[in-house]
């Protein structure tokens, strides 16, 4: 219907528009805190600093501040984690101050207020529309950040698009990774022989005895001796592979199809003195061929934390490729992060930032998947709160050395990795996500007793 001066509608209208600039006039936190009160089933848990210099909620609680509308536009074309996700790390959204604490306070109330389960009625997602017409937050999808992973095609784990995937998260460079892990460059969770460390020692240390207790566990689940050939898949930056040929005398064929970790491994190697007992190769697992001169059959296969990067439509061909590799009576070591749930790749920033096309499952799902691929299980060795104190350390390290990071990487990779260790370890602590050790051992066919 169209309007014509003088008519109802257009008066109607009118009113609404004198509505709207009224609304828009007062403090932006107050109209916020409003909206979000039926969705958050109570008060605003949180002091809310918004871009207009207003404020709303407990004067105690921890900040979190609205630099700019974006933040809540991301909202609109993301909601949930991934929106929040862009915000904070563009850094339209903030948190001053300790994140890991104010990611505490919110999840405490979350779990008080029983919001996952919780769907919002639809006169709050109303309120809500009318919030966002009023302060003008429509409008076209912001751009991602660019630090956001962006993948071609639809396809997973083509060979083409596991490099790209690997490039974006293992290829950062070297020196950046340095300053996150330990002197041994191990980044797989450590063992805790004496367990949790303490609060106050050093980051460095507890990470370089976590990752050696480790290596020596898994050297010894595969029984490996001296003149043993190891095959190491997904070998990172060399580090067990440095390991098992230094402590055991192991021979080891370490592969990786990062470019970075390859050309690092193979330095180290040579800094080591173990050209003679280490190769590092730059191969796709799916190209690993045995039963030749080049490749014989392994006296043991490991490969840690490569499994989640696989996908579930290749997991399979991933077990055929460990019980081809290893010698009838050899044993495999796959160490393996899991998950259940809705997100199996870690949430929608970890997807979307981190490692896009992981996947993971449960402990017994991978656990059916190996043996059905004709490998006997020997032991499983649940390992998550190691991983919970291992990110820990992790954290520690980074926040230590943020400041350089943010100089040579900028700041939006800073906002990246503080929320990827902080939100990291809160899964591992909190049961959401774990990790397993599973040893198993390829039959020979013949009688066992």
């Amino acid at each position: 219907m169209t309007s014509h001066p003088g008519t109802d509608t257009d008066n109607r209208t009118e009113t609404d528009k004198r509505a709207g600039a009224n609304a828009r006039s007062a403090p932006v936190a107050d109209a916020l805190a409003e909206a979000l009160e039926p969705l958050l089933r109570g008060p605003l848990p949180v002091r809310l600093e918004c871009w207009d210099g207003s404020a709303a909620g407990p004067a105690d609680a921890p900040v979190v501040r609205l630099a700019s509308p974006a933040a809540l536009r991301r909202q609109l074309w993301s909601p949930g984690e991934l929106g929040l996700a862009q915000a904070y790390v563009t850094g339209e959204l903030d948190v001053p101050g300790d994140l890991r604490e104010g990611l505490d306070h919110v999840w405490s109330v979350i779990r008080q207020r029983d919001l996952t389960s919780h769907r919002p009625a639809p006169a709050a997602i109303a309120g809500l529309t009318r919030f966002a017409v009023t302060h003008g937050l429509l409008g076209t999808r912001p751009t991602p950040p660019r630090t956001q992973v962006r993948m071609k095609g639809r396809r997973r784990h083509t060979r083409a698009r596991d490099r790209e995937v690997i490039r974006h998260h293992y290829d950062l460079p070297t020196d950046f990774y340095a300053l996150v892990l330990d002197s041994s460059m191990a980044y797989s969770c450590g063992w805790f022989p004496d367990g949790r460390p303490a609060a106050d020692a050093d980051p460095d240390a507890v990470l370089a005895r976590a990752q050696e207790a480790k290596f020596d566990l898994v050297c010894s689940e595969l029984g490996l001796q001296a003149g043993d050939h190891l095959l190491d898949i997904g070998c990172g930056w060399g580090s067990l592979a440095v390991h098992a040929a230094e402590r055991t005398g192991a021979r080891v064929t370490a592969v990786t199809i990062s470019r970075e970790q390859h050309d690092f491994a193979r330095r180290r190697v040579v800094e080591r003195g173990l050209e003679g007992l280490v190769e590092v190769r730059l191969q796709d697992y799916r190209d690993i061929s045995v039963g030749d001169a080049e490749t014989p059959q392994a006296d043991a296969v490991v490969s840690l934390e490569m499994g989640e990067h696989v996908g579930d439509r290749d997991y399979p061909g991933y077990v055929r490729v460990l019980e081809r590799a290893v010698k009838p009576g050899g044993r495999v070591l796959v160490q393996q992060m899991s998950r259940g749930g809705k997100h199996p790749g870690g949430g929608p920033f970890i997807e979307s930032f981190i490692a896009a096309d992981m996947s993971m499952r449960s402990p017994g799902h991978t656990l059916d998947l190996l043996t059905r691929g004709g490998l006997e299980v020997r032991s499983v060795r649940g390992m998550r709160e190691h991983y919970a104190w291992t990110a820990e350390q992790w954290r520690r390290r980074f926040a230590a050395n943020r400041a350089e990071v943010v100089e040579r990487w900028g700041e939006e990779l800073g906002r990246v990795w503080d929320l990827y260790l902080t939100g990291g370890t809160r899964s591992f602590a909190e049961g959401r996500m774990g990790v397993e050790q599973f040893v198993l051992q390829r039959t020979d066919g013949t009688p066992a007793c």
